[in-house]
């Protein structure tokens, strides 16, 4: 973040902009006087139009558009609710999957919040909601331990870069997916083996990779955002 404590900017102009939110940082403000500050209200330090159109967990770190003024907001939301959108996330899983960089698999589980248990999701073949995941062994490697500060894999338990497409956006749907199939994301505080917090710092999810379609002026934006790990 900046000396002000605006994420960084990875992409601005007149319709929209574009942050690399941080870890542990909102999206937007939640219950309570002490969550309210967030990705939101800071980049509204900045860009007082800015306004939320979708967003990631608290947990997670990437790429994250806020639109500017209530019209864009409303076409910007309806494009990721009518999944024109399309996203890419990468993540550091316990285990090692038996798959390669060539071989995207799909996870079709259904989700429904967890309510007695919230802020948790969980699986449910009888109400859950239909939702898609496609993933695969990233071509790219975990950076070499220390590049995170007090990164700490566990030697027991070996962690896999992992390539991730989700094609719905349900709540905690990444987490919940790799966690389902046996490959819970590291750092994983609620999906994951009850010593996978203090194996990493943080949860080891980033959003690397945005593509959507301007609905001023129809151009096809894409954007990048490497992980720190």
């Amino acid at each position: 973040m900046s000396a002000a404590g605006v994420p960084p900017i990875v992409f601005e102009n007149r319709d929209l902009v574009v942050i690399d939110k941080p870890s542990g940082l909102l999206s937007v403000p939640g219950r309570g006087e002490d969550k309210q500050d967030c990705a939101l209200t800071r980049i509204q330090t900045i860009v007082p139009s800015a306004l939320v159109v979708h967003r990631l967990d608290m947990a997670t770190s990437g790429l994250l558009v806020f639109a500017k003024g209530a019209r864009m907001q409303r076409a910007l939301s309806q494009a990721f609710q009518n999944r024109e959108t399309t996203k890419y996330y990468r993540a550091a899983v316990i285990g090692q999957p038996g798959l390669t960089s060539n071989d995207w698999q799909t996870i079709e589980v259904p989700l429904i919040v967890d309510w007695p248990n919230r802020p948790k999701s969980k699986v449910c073949f009888e109400t859950g909601k239909a939702s898609t995941t496609h993933w695969r062994v990233s071509a790219t490697a975990l950076a070499p331990q220390g590049s995170l500060a007090d990164w700490r894999p566990g030697t027991e338990s070996p962690m896999t870069a992992v390539d991730l497409r989700p094609i719905t956006g349900r709540s905690h749907q990444l987490r919940v997916h790799l966690a389902s199939v046996g490959f819970p994301i590291a750092g994983d505080a609620l999906y994951g083996p009850t010593d996978n917090a203090t194996r990493t710092p943080r949860l080891l999810l980033h959003a690397t990779q945005l593509a959507l379609t301007c609905p001023r002026t129809g151009e096809r934006l894409e954007w990048d955002c490497p992980a720190p790990f």
